[in-house]
Order: C-alpha cells, then structure tokens, then sequence
C-alpha cells in the first residue's frame, strides 16, 4: 500500500491570522501604556507606545502585501487603535502633558464613530468598516503626537515644539470626524432606502 504523506500547511495558512495577533497585542499593551503614564513612568511608557506603533504598521503591511485582511482584523484593529489612543491622551491630559480640549476631541470623535457603528447594527444590520485615508492619517497623527509627547518627558532637554503639531492633530481630529459623519451618513440613507424597497 502506498503511504500517503500529508502535505505541510501553506504558509499563507500558517501566517494568516499574524496581523489579527498583531492587533490583539495592541489591544492588550492599552492599559499598560495608560498606566505608566499615569505613574509617570514615561521611559516604558514609551518602548511600549513604540512597539504598538510598530505592530500597527506591520498589520497593515501584512494584511494588504498578503491579502490577509479578515473580518476579525477590520473590527479588531480599529478597535485596538481606538483604546491605545484614547488610554494615551486621557493619561497625558493627567499628568498635564496634553491639553484637555484635545483629549476632549478625540474622545468626542471616537464617541461620534462607536454610538454610528452600533446605530447601524441595530438599524441596518451588519457593518464592515472601511477607515478612509483621512482617517488612516488622522490615527498616524495621533500616533506620531503621543510619541512625541512621550518623547519630550523622557528627554527633557529634547524640547519639541508641540502647539503647533498639537492643533494639527485637533484640525485632523475634527475634519475627519466630520468626514465621518458625512460619508456614513450618505451611505446610511442609501442603504435605507434600498432596505424599505425590497
């Protein structure tokens, strides 16, 4: 009888829920980031905010280079960014590193996306999220923000000139907020309307 020997896994396979991990890593270096901030324990605070940084950008890069890109991934990733981002500038604001009315933005907007995203589960049923590139580059601004922010307490003599990137991070907070609203809004009434006429 002939041995039949089982082929090994592809490694598409084997790898393609790495940038899912990716993000589950992310999500679970939030409150150890917020925390050491809180302490002011500002050196581990940033290799932690760095590593998650670099695990964000390595999904992505993964999930786009290999079409590893999953259902899981399009929730979990936002998702991930959205808690490290808000941990960050709510423990920042505490320490007083980072202006209230910007951390007030930023939760505002996250706010605006979470109460849309369960409106739409609720009324028009399953939702894919499709970040558009003004938001992709609002999520980088922050990211680039925080760590630069975190940068400047470790180094004290490394003395950042932070207004002037802290109103561009709150322009981009609002006009992606508002894009957002308008983009989802538009697709939401279209969606409707097809649902009444089945």
């Amino acid at each position: 009888m002939q041995r039949v020997v089982a082929s090994p896994p592809d490694a598409a396979t084997r790898w393609r829920h790495l940038p899912n991990l990716l993000s589950a890593l992310r999500l679970l270096l939030a409150l150890p980031v917020a925390l050491a901030i809180g302490y002011r324990d500002y050196p581990t605070a940033l290799v932690l905010a760095a590593l998650a940084a670099l695990s964000d950008a390595l999904d992505g890069f993964l999930a786009r280079r290999f079409r590893w890109q999953s259902r899981l991934g399009a929730t979990l990733d936002p998702l991930a960014d959205k808690l490290l981002l808000v941990g960050c500038f709510i423990a920042l604001t505490y320490v007083g590193a980072v202006p209230l009315e910007l951390t007030l933005l930023v939760l505002a907007r996250d706010v605006v996306i979470v109460a849309g995203a369960l409106a739409w589960r609720v009324l028009l049923g399953p939702l894919t999220a499709r970040p558009s590139l003004l938001s992709k580059l609002n999520t980088l601004a922050q990211i680039a923000f925080v760590l630069a922010v975190l940068l400047t307490l470790v180094w004290s003599q490394a003395t950042l000139p932070l207004r002037g990137p802290a109103w561009a991070v709150g322009a981009l907070t609002v006009a992606s907020g508002i894009d957002y609203v308008l983009r989802w809004g538009a697709r939401a009434r279209r969606t409707w309307r097809n649902k009444e006429r089945r």
